[in-house]
C-alpha cells in the first residue's frame, strides 16, 4: 500500500497531462454550454466528464485513446442534445424542467413543493442562506431548473422580469 511503483507515478503523470490537455481541446471546441450547470441533464453530463477523466488515470486497463473517445463522445453528446434543445421544442422539454415557484408573497405552493419534494424547511433554509432573517422580506422563493432555489427579495414599485417565466407566477 505505501511501496512507490515510480513506473505507475510516471504513467498517471504522462496520463493525466495527456488526457487534460486533451479534454481542454475537447471543452474549448464544444464551447461554454458543455460544463455549465443549468439543468440536472447538464449537472449528470458534468459529474460523468470528471468520472471518465479519473478512469483514464487510474484505470490500466483504459487506454488514452479509448479514454479520449470517451471524453469526446460525452461533450458531442452534449454539444448534440444542447444544439437540439434550443432547435426542437420537444427535446427541450424532454431534457429541462422548467422552474417552479415554491413560495410567493407569504404564501407556500404546497402542490409544487409536493411535486419537487421540497420541505418547507429547505425553503427557509434557501432564504437564511441569502442573509435574510424574515420571509417577510422575501417576495419569492423559486426552485431553479438545475435544482437550486433563487430567493428574490421585496422591492418597493420595481417590476421583477425574471418571474415571468417561472411556473405557477
Amino acid at each position: 500500500m505505501f511501496a512507490v511503483d515510480w513506473n505507475n507515478i510516471g504513467r498517471v503523470a504522462l496520463i493525466g497531462l495527456l488526457a487534460y490537455i486533451a479534454l481542454i481541446i475537447l471543452l474549448r471546441i464544444s464551447g461554454k454550454r458543455t460544463l455549465t450547470k443549468l439543468n440536472a441533464f447538464d449537472l449528470v453530463i458534468t459529474v460523468a466528464i470528471g468520472s471518465t477523466l479519473a478512469t483514464i488515470l487510474l484505470n490500466k486497463n483504459v487506454s488514452l485513446a479509448e479514454g479520449i473517445t470517451a471524453l469526446a463522445t460525452l461533450i458531442s453528446l452534449q454539444f448534440i442534445f444542447a444544439w437540439t434543445s434550443i432547435r426542437i421544442g420537444f427535446v427541450n422539454k424532454l431534457i429541462k424542467s422548467e422552474p417552479k415557484l415554491l413560495f410567493l408573497d407569504g404564501r407556500y405552493f404546497r402542490g409544487a413543493m409536493k411535486k419537487e419534494r421540497i420541505q418547507r424547511i429547505e425553503i427557509l433554509q434557501s432564504v437564511r442562506s441569502q442573509g435574510i432573517d424574515s420571509l417577510d422580506k422575501v417576495e419569492a422563493v423559486i426552485l431553479e431548473t438545475d435544482g437550486s432555489m433563487s430567493v428574490i427579495q421585496k422591492s418597493e414599485g420595481k417590476q421583477h422580469d425574471t418571474l415571468s417565466n417561472v411556473k405557477g407566477y
